[in-house]
């Protein structure tokens, strides 16, 4: 006990959070997404924020509002629902209802998208013309418009296709075999892929990505809505397993002709960060070995689509991830910005075209979260870190010359910005614990502020549960994981409580930071009410901490999570109000992993446990996640075992539920059903609950049922 009550000095509590008034308990419809009444608690924000120029716009009712820059102005009408209704010549039948259906092309345009049922406009609301119309045809996805050309990119099944001005469609690619897709997302949205349609500036060419999967085995799916139940097949490439090939086109429309980048073999490789020069001549790509250890950055002639220049490789012993284009700055078309986590963070890199790396723009031992632009100029630079701490993000604005750099946003919390056409003001949108939500405009050169809209708390009527923030030192006596504590409802340190761990504990994610509420789920708030203290803890693994703490777990996942998840046990058993004969465990997806790695690995600790969508085995995941963190099942045998909760379905001591949706894509329904299939023979007993109909996660009512059900398990059995 001497040594638990010394390690933990170096606790540090930031700003228990509480609220008085009356006593009304919040239901799960209140803090449910899905729920009757979730709409009412939620903070609101303006909607639609958006730049005109350098007039910051929101949409209020019926009207896009110009926000005021300074104090000493007044918000003003920029366009209404009716001037659009009437500029567009719409009849009653026509008439647009809301403004929900437009949608500003860019800061520097008069034109705005709008959809109607039959077609998609372009309308200039300044001199009141119809610049363009598209037929919306029924099932068209992944819409990709060219403001320079006039012209929409989208797809149809697994074929891409352009509309001009006039409404005219031309077919780009023309697949009979359902296997080859084309215009849509590849490499199932690894590496900050989140599109497969790329216009060049000016909208002369049409780059996509066109993905071959006929070598990819085929998944079952089955949808049980049918009277007799229907095959839905997938293509699911399963950790060592074959990958699908993808090739990235260039289509010309004044030609009709398209030309494939020639980027060689093996052709089992990632093709991300898709970006064109800016005189549409080049189209750079950082391309990714499948073992992910290596990134090479080339240029390819969009003309002919020979390569044109290996401009530098990356590799890391672990893995390498690359998740954002090359970003030419402005006005000097021959130099570009990288972002990489070569020297243990992510940070800016200046280069020339030829591959010259010029020098290193930011530095220090914290992470480039975004960049959100240049100046009119280009002389300035504006971006978004976690310099000031690890679970907060500031606004920089950066002198590309000199270096200098100057601190933008001037609250605590996590903010994130947008420039404005000139770079002269940028809109600050952001929360704090104590925040629900504000929005400053802050003129970029004198960097005065002025705060243009706070939000009110939703919870101002409302009696709710402490909530508190604060760090641990990790088993290495060095590293600080920070953490999130709610007491239960009406607090009495006199009682013992049953504790619920709510764990995620994956890459690319934070439960936990300095914004409203510290990110408190409504579920937690809801088990605090029923007497329950609820904690949460990003583990080594997560983000925006540098690659050294997340990729710590490379190959052995689940093994440095599970013991950062148990320091915060440690710490919980020594508050003197904790029952430690009930501790309980949920998370969902990788927080399903390590839901069933803490039951199993310490089944002496908790009592009960709930993991949805659960990854129970890596060799039943996919390729990209998969081998990024732990290589392929040939290389790494005694890691994928000793990572896999099939083989621990023995150890399980206490209630265990799964949950699972019999059609979810993400972490496939075998995942479950082979752990149960491993309790069976191992003779323990699990609880399985299945969501018909639903994919990763549920949405809509469901997701209330979904809520209810667990809480009724930790009620049944923990409580």
């Amino acid at each position: 006990m001497k040594f638990i009550n010394s390690f933990f000095l170096a606790i540090s509590i930031l700003l228990p959070m509480k609220s008085y008034s009356q006593e009304i308990p919040l239901t799960l419809e209140d803090l449910t997404p899905g729920g009757k009444t979730f709409s009412k608690y939620r903070a609101e924000m303006p909607r639609q924020l958006g730049w005109y120029g350098d007039k910051l716009t929101y949409i209020k009712g019926d009207s896009v509002m110009i926000a005021p820059n300074t104090d000493k102005e007044k918000p003003q009408v920029l366009l209404s629902l009716q001037d659009i209704n009437s500029g567009m010549g719409f009849d009653k039948d026509e008439a647009l209802k809301s403004l929900n259906t437009i949608q500003f092309i860019s800061p520097q345009s008069n034109n705005i998208l709008i959809a109607t049922p039959d077609k998609i406009y372009l309308y200039d609301f300044v001199t009141k013309k119809i610049m363009a119309a598209f037929l919306s045809l029924d099932g068209i996805d992944n819409h990709e418009w060219s403001e320079k050309s006039r012209m929409l990119a989208y797809t149809k099944d697994n074929n891409l296709y352009i509309q001009d001005s006039e409404g005219k469609e031309t077919a780009v690619t023309n697949e009979t075999n359902t296997g080859i897709v084309s215009g849509q997302s590849v490499h199932r949205n690894e590496f900050g892929i989140n599109k497969g349609i790329f216009w060049s500036p000016a909208g002369n060419l049409l780059a996509f990505y066109r993905m071959d999967e006929t070598m990819v085995t085929d998944y079952p799916l089955v949808d049980i809505s049918a009277r007799i139940a229907k095959l839905k097949n997938i293509k699911y490439p399963m950790a060592g397993m074959k990958s699908h090939h993808v090739t990235v086109g260039v289509y010309n429309p004044a030609t009709q002709q398209t030309v494939y980048l020639k980027t060689g073999t093996p052709k089992e490789k990632y093709l991300t960060n898709i970006a064109w020069s800016p005189d549409e001549k080049n189209i750079y790509i950082a391309e990714v070995n499948r073992g992910q250890d290596t990134c090479i950055v080339r240029s390819y002639d969009a003309a002919s689509g020979k390569l044109q220049t290996t401009l530098f490789t990356e590799i890391h012993p672990k893995y390498v991830e690359p998740e954002n284009p090359v970003l030419f700055l402005k006005n000097e078309p021959s130099k570009f910005l990288w972002q990489s986590e070569r020297d243990g963070f992510n940070h800016l890199y200046l280069y020339d075209t030829t591959g010259k790396l010029l020098k290193q723009i930011t530095s220090g031992k914290w992470d480039v979260t975004s960049v959100l632009g240049f100046d009119e100029k280009g002389e300035n630079l504006f971006y978004v870190s976690t310099e000031v701490s690890p679970i907060e993000k500031h606004i920089y604005k950066l002198n590309l010359k000199t270096g200098k750099r100057e601190q933008l946003s001037k609250e605590e919390g996590v903010h994130d910005g947008m420039l404005s056409a000139s770079g002269k003001f940028i809109c600050d949108r952001y929360t704090s614990q104590n925040n629900p939500g504000k929005v400053t405009i802050t003129e970029t050169k004198s960097n005065k502020s002025y705060i243009y809209y706070s939000a009110k708390n939703p919870y101002r009527n409302v009696q709710l549960p402490e909530i508190t923030l604060g760090k641990l030192k990790a088993n290495d006596n060095v590293t600080d994981l920070y953490y999130r504590l709610v007491k239960p409802l009406n607090f009495d340190p006199n009682k013992k409580y049953p504790v619920i761990v709510y764990v995620y504990g994956g890459p690319h994610s934070q439960m936990v930071d300095n914004s409203w509420m510290g990110q408190v789920r409504g579920w937690d708030i809801y088990m605090a009410e029923k007497g329950y203290v609820v904690f949460t803890m990003d583990n080594r693994g997560t983000s925006n901490r540098g690659i050294d703490f997340e990729n710590i777990t490379h190959r052995r996942l689940g093994v440095v999570e599970t013991d950062d998840q148990m320091t915060g046990v440690e710490y919980l058993k020594s508050l003197a109000y904790v029952d430690a004969d009930r501790i309980g465990v949920h998370g969902w997806s990788y927080g399903g992993f390590m839901t069933l790695n803490l039951m199993l690995r310490h089944p002496e600790t908790f009592k009960v446990g709930v993991a949805g969508g659960p990854v129970t085995d890596w060799k039943y995941y996919e390729v990209m996640y998969g081998e990024r963190y732990m290589d392929s099942p040939q290389e790494n045998q005694e890691g994928y075992k000793n990572s896999s909760m099939v083989e621990r379905a023995g150890d399980l001591k206490g209630r265990l539920m799964l949950i699972h949706g019999d059609e979810d894509p993400t972490v496939v329904m075998q995942q479950s059903l082979q752990f149960l299939h491993s309790a069976i023979k191992k003779g323990t007993h699990p609880d399985f609950f299945i969501y018909p109909g639903h994919g990763h996660n549920m949405t809509g009512r469901d997701r209330v049922h979904l809520h209810e059900h667990i809480t009724r398990y930790f009620e049944d059995f923990l409580k």
